[in-house]
C-alpha cells in the first residue's frame, strides 16, 4: 500500500477494481484495511474489502494498526506502517503466499523517521532478501532501461562511469533480463557525452572507459551488447524495439526518457531479486493525497507487468 498518507491507499484501489488487474491475477493488498475502507468511501467506490478469502472482496492483509492518519503529512507513523508493509510481502512470498510484488510509493523521510536506514525500496528489499547485488531498471512498453548510477549528484554519476562498473552492470543486466524476458536481450549501452562525444571532440569517457566495457562484454562474456549510442536517440530506437534494453550511465538520462515516452504506463522494476518486484514511476504525491485525483495507471501497469513476468518465468 506504500506510505498511508500518500496516494498509494487511493491508486491501490482504484488499481484494485480495474478489469486490467481482475484480468491479470488475483490481487491482495498488503496494508491496512481500515485507511482501505476510509479511502474507497471517499472515493464513492463500492469496492468491497476482507481479510477473509471472501470471494466477493478484495483481500487485504493487515500489516499494521495506524491511528489518526493524516493524508499529506509524512511521519514516523506512516514510515513504520510502510516498512511493515514491506516486511510482511517478503514474508508472505517466503510462504509461497503470493507471487509478486509490485509496491505503492514509499517516503524516503518517513521510512527514516522510524528509523528505517534505507533510502528507499530496493535497499530496503534487497537487505530483507539477502541479495548480494541489486539494480534499478525501468519498463515502459518496448522501451527497457537499465541504470548504472540512481540517487547521485550529476558529478558524482560522470565519476561512476568506468570501465569495470560499467561492464560488471552490463553482465548483471543481461543475466537478469534474460530471466525476465525468456531469452538472450540483445543491450545497447547510451554515450555520456553529447552524440557519444563524436570520437572525443566532446569529451574522453567514450573512448577511456565505455567502448572497453562494451568490446570486453561482447567478446569474453559474449553477450549482444554494442554502444556507445548517441544519448539522445538511443532511448527512441529502444522504444521502438531495435534493443531489449538500454544501459543509462545516471538517472536523469534514464528517467527523462522514460518519463517522456510512456508515463503513466512505466514501471520500474528491481533486477537481482530473488522475487519478481515491480513499482509505479512515481512517489507519495502528498500534496494530493486525499483529494481523489491520483492517477492509478502506473500502478495498474506495475500490477499488470508483474504478473506477466509471474508467468514468464514458469514457462
Amino acid at each position: 500500500m506504500g506510505d498511508p498518507a500518500g496516494i498509494g491507499p487511493e491508486i491501490c484501489v482504484k488499481a484494485a477494481v480495474s478489469d486490467q488487474v481482475r484480468q491479470a491475477c488475483i490481487p491482495l493488498i498488503i496494508g491496512n484495511i481500515e485507511v482501505l475502507r476510509a479511502t474507497a468511501d471517499d472515493l464513492g467506490s463500492d469496492i468491497k474489502f476482507s481479510t477473509d478469502d471472501d470471494s466477493d472482496a478484495v483481500r487485504v492483509v493487515n500489516a499494521h494498526d495506524l491511528p489518526n492518519v493524516k493524508a499529506g503529512i509524512e511521519s514516523a507513523v506512516t514510515g513504520r506502517a510502510a516498512a511493515k508493509s514491506i516486511e510482511l510481502a517478503v514474508q508472505l512470498w517466503n510462504d509461497r503466499k503470493i507471487d509478486a510484488i509490485a509496491t505503492a510509493p514509499i517516503s524516503k523521510n518517513a521510512l527514516a523517521m522510524a528509523g528505517y536506514e534505507f533510502p528507499g525500496h530496493t535497499e530496503f528489499l534487497a537487505h530483507l532478501t539477502g541479495s548480494k547485488r541489486v539494480g534499478m531498471s525501468f519498463f515502459g512498453g518496448d522501451l527497457r532501461v537499465v541504470l548504472l548510477s540512481t540517487h547521485l549528484s550529476l558529478k558524482d554519476a560522470i565519476e561512476k562511469v568506468k570501465k569495470r562498473a560499467l561492464a560488471e552492470l552490463i553482465v548483471f543486466a543481461s543475466e537478469e533480463l534474460e530471466k525476465l524476458v525468456g531469452r538472450k536481450p540483445k543491450l545497447a549501452v547510451a554515450g555520456l557525452n553529447p552524440h557519444a562525444s563524436e570520437n572525443g571532440m566532446f569529451g574522453t569517457e567514450e573512448q577511456d572507459e565505455i567502448v572497453p566495457a562494451v568490446e570486453e562484454c561482447a567478446e569474453k562474456h559474449n553477450i549482444d551488447v554494442s554502444g556507445p549510442y548517441s544519448p539522445d536517440t538511443i532511448f527512441l530506437r529502444g522504444y521502438r524495439g531495435e534493443f531489449d534494453a538500454v544501459i543509462a550511465l545516471y538517472h536523469d538520462q534514464a528517467t527523462i526518457a522514460v518519463k517522456c515516452l510512456a508515463f503513466g504506463s512505466a514501471v520500474n522494476v528491481t533486477l537481482g531479486l530473488p522475487l519478481i518486484r515491480t513499482s509505479v514511476d512515481h512517489g507519495t504525491a502528498f500534496d494530493i493525497a486525499g483529494r481523489g485525483v491520483a492517477d492509478a495507471s502506473s500502478m495498474v501497469a506495475a500490477i499488470k507487468l508483474a504478473s506477466d513476468l509471474v508467468r514468464t518465468k514458469e514457462t
